[in-house]
């Protein structure tokens, strides 16, 4: 089973790679939106919010996973190579590389050629800040965080989850940090109603998110007594930041490029500021989108060797035990 998963595994991302964004085919993370805005329209009110909410996250990953299972069960009796392709398409369709990428690319094109208003509208489509005014070294430090929050949440984890429990665990991952991106706020409409969901998702990225920022790190050019200073200084600038999880991708970055992420932002006309990654060894600059974009492919690739080593080893392991 688990050489079933790696298989699927990696046409998944060979399929990601090839045309991102499945297009022409229904997408699961769709249907759990409007599954989720229904459900929050419906139980968001009155008293017992709490519960509510996380009885809607509880319903919708449930779904999510019972009906993949169920699917790609029901395929592997059927045709063993058939379910992997089944399976193949259903994690490809939980990452999202190549779209990250292309997004980070489509704000560095304009902005390389002091296009400031086209690279301000593009970087507009990927944040929640308020990008009107923004110059040079704020457009790329936008564009950067946004690439390094999402390495975990876009790629490595769903990843992750498929080499655990393949498509089925993967989908429910997805489910876990859709709920999250519709409900999981802090203001009055969802604090509670979203509370479960938030808490699922900081659980969900415990593990893949510090892995992530250690293979980040592990796998760079820098010499061994450099990643030695990186990997000391990664939960220092990790804790900085007001999520558990993102901070890990955000840290690692912010100390291989030697650029400060966090700081000042504007949403809808109101200042947040958060605190400071990283050392301003150097002001944020164009190149930086494309060297992050770099750290993301390596990553990824190095992520991808990871499963396989560790898939293998898992199953060697079970046959080992199962033949004593």
């Amino acid at each position: 089973m688990m050489l079933s998963h790696l298989i699927a595994i990696t046409l998944a991302y060979g399929l990601d790679r090839l045309f991102g964004d499945p297009k022409g085919i229904p997408h699961p993370v769709i249907g759990m939106g409007k599954l989720i805005s229904y459900l929050e329209k419906v139980w968001n009110q009155g008293g017992g919010r709490i519960v509510k909410g996380g009885f809607m996250a509880v319903l919708v990953i449930g779904i999510c996973f019972f009906s993949s299972f169920v699917m790609v069960e029901q395929l592997f009796d059927w045709n063993h190579y058939a379910a992997i392709g089944l399976e193949a398409v259903l994690i490809w369709t939980t990452i999202a590389e190549k779209g990250l990428r292309q997004a980070a690319m489509e704000v560095y094109r304009p902005l390389k050629k002091g296009d400031l208003p086209r690279a301000r509208k593009y970087l507009s489509y990927i944040v929640g800040r308020d990008t009107d005014h923004l110059e040079e070294p704020q457009i790329v430090r936008g564009t950067v965080e946004t690439v390094a929050e999402n390495i975990s949440d876009g790629v490595t984890a769903p990843l992750f989850y498929a080499l655990i429990g393949g498509a089925p665990l993967a989908i429910a991952y997805r489910a876990i940090n859709t709920c999250d991106s519709m409900v999981g706020y802090r203001n009055e409409r969802f604090k509670d109603f979203g509370f479960v969901s938030a808490k699922l998702d900081d659980l969900f990225n415990l593990i893949p998110s510090r892995l992530t920022a250690f293979v980040m790190i592990l796998f760079s050019s820098f010499s061994i007594k450099e990643k030695q200073k990186l990997f000391q200084e990664l939960p220092v600038q990790a804790r900085r930041h007001p999520s558990p999880n993102s901070g890990w991708g955000e840290a690692a970055t912010a100390l291989l490029l030697g650029v400060q992420l966090g700081g000042i932002n504007y949403y809808f006309g109101e200042k947040s500021e958060r605190p400071k990654i990283g050392k301003a060894l150097r002001s944020p600059a164009a190149y930086h989108i494309e060297q992050v974009n770099h750290l993301l492919a390596i990553t990824v690739w190095m992520w991808m060797l990871l499963l396989w080593l560790g898939g293998i080893g898992i199953e060697l392991a079970i046959t080992w035990s199962e033949s004593n």
